[in-house]
């Protein structure tokens, strides 16, 4: 292989670990996948780190040449299972067939593709009410949840950009959202307020965060685990934060 094209295949193995981080998936799942893929196309030894927000890959190949490149990852993405799933498919073809470059390029470029915003809207409004119900509330109170479920993903695909992370979206986020069912449940007694915000704040709660922590805990990646626990942590709390706020500034 030319070392035009190796520098390629290094820039798109780092592509495509990027891909991976931001679905959601394990820092083994990255490692492995980029090590099988390097290997595939000729590398002699991949030697690779990985955690949430940087990856460093070198590729050393049998004439003595190694390069070597670090790409920081400034953003993850929501977790997304079909594209985790369509990336590991990849993978393994690359591994079976040894696609070319151009051909991996391709593939990659069809994959990289945002959720639709019609997905996510109709996950929250789902999600929500039927927390809602499921918690305890009525069928109005699944309606006005899947509202406010509708006003939280609104906010994350417009407000998202502005907050500087996680935490500071969490507790602005979980803020307006109680106070705009506290105030609605003063005018409205008949409804169940506290389902309601229960159904909308389970959209927000860093569950998956938490849980992919504790999986990479388990299988040695310390740093990346200790790392996801701390964000989801702050998470917690400030949405903790914005509903306690909120609740205090309306009197509840």
């Amino acid at each position: 292989m030319e070392r035009k094209k190796r520098h390629t295949l290094l820039h798109w193995l780092l592509d495509y670990g990027e891909m991976l981080l931001g679905t959601g998936a394990e820092i083994y799942r990255v490692e492995d996948t980029l090590t099988r893929i390097g290997q595939a196309y000729g590398a002699a030894k991949v030697s690779i780190f990985v955690i949430t927000s940087n990856i460093m890959l070198t590729l050393n190949f049998p004439d003595g040449i190694e390069l070597t490149q670090t790409r920081r990852i400034t953003a993850s993405g929501p977790t997304d299972f079909i594209k985790m799933e369509r990336l590991n498919a990849l993978s393994r073809r690359c591994c079976r067939e040894q696609l070319s470059l151009e051909e991996l390029r391709q593939e990659l470029n069809q994959l990289d593709q945002p959720i639709p915003a019609s997905w996510l809207y109709t996950g929250r409004i789902l999600g929500a009410g039927c927390f809602a119900v499921f918690f305890g509330g009525n069928f109005l109170d699944g309606l006005v949840a899947a509202f406010f479920g509708w006003l939280i993903c609104f906010l994350q695909r417009k407000m998202g950009d502005f907050c500087p992370n996680t935490v500071v979206f969490n507790l602005l986020c979980s803020f307006f959202v109680s106070l705009g069912l506290g105030l609605l449940g003063s005018v409205v007694p008949a409804l169940h307020t506290d389902m309601i915000m229960i159904g909308d704040i389970m959209l927000l709660i860093p569950g998956l965060g938490f849980t992919n922590a504790l999986r990479d805990m388990l299988v040695g990646d310390t740093i990346s685990g200790v790392t996801r626990m701390i964000e989801s942590l702050l998470g917690a709390a400030g949405l903790a934060g914005g509903v306690m706020s909120a609740m205090w500034l309306i009197g509840g």
